[in-house]
């Protein structure tokens, strides 16, 4: 059984648009059913709608133009993702800061035409988090860490860097996530 956590960043805009966002990173981390990191995985992805990316996003981000021009399209950086946490070999739960990451696997996949079924095993470690801290509403993962007495490390905004800051309140709490619907 692996724990996928992950994050992803994606095109954005400072004003309220009616472009679609498209992943433009892919950043994951793989702990086993021993609470270890196994491996991490990161990948920059070139957009296809607008690949111009705006100064808001790359300022959010700190992703640069030539990241994203140089990086694969969304079918390709998929299959490299799915290939290396062991999709269709290895059971998995993806995990993520909310429900965002999984609409928008949902909406890269249609988009390019691939399957989305892939994306079903998930949970969301902040909706989960803020049910057993018995918190009014949930809040945001650097909120989190701060509530934790743990260090945000790395560049929020960054799909690899808050991966890894998610794993680290993943791994803390192991055995308090409801994991029904692993593959």
């Amino acid at each position: 059984m692996h724990y996928i956590i992950l994050d992803l960043e994606a095109t954005c805009w400072e004003e309220r648009t009616k472009n679609k966002n498209e992943i433009i990173e892919i950043g994951a981390v793989k702990i086993n059913a021993n609470a270890e990191l196994v491996s991490e995985f990161q990948t920059f992805v070139r957009p296809t709608q607008h690949p111009e990316l705006s100064e808001f996003c790359k300022s959010l981000t700190s992703i640069s133009q030539s990241d994203v021009d140089a990086a694969p399209h969304f079918p390709e950086a998929l299959q490299q993702f799915q290939e290396w946490f062991d999709y269709g070999r290895a059971s998995y739960l993806l995990c993520s800061w909310g429900f965002y990451d999984k609409r928008q696997f949902k909406d890269d996949c249609k988009l390019h035409g691939l399957d989305a079924d892939w994306v079903k095993p998930h949970i969301s470690v902040k909706h989960q988090y803020g049910i057993f801290k018995k918190l009014e509403r949930p809040v945001g993962m650097k909120q989190a860490l701060q509530m934790e007495g743990i260090a945000l490390e790395g560049t929020h905004h960054r799909g690899i860097d808050d991966a890894r800051n998610i794993a680290k309140i993943f791994v803390k709490y192991f055995g308090e996530w409801e994991v029904s619907g692993v593959r």
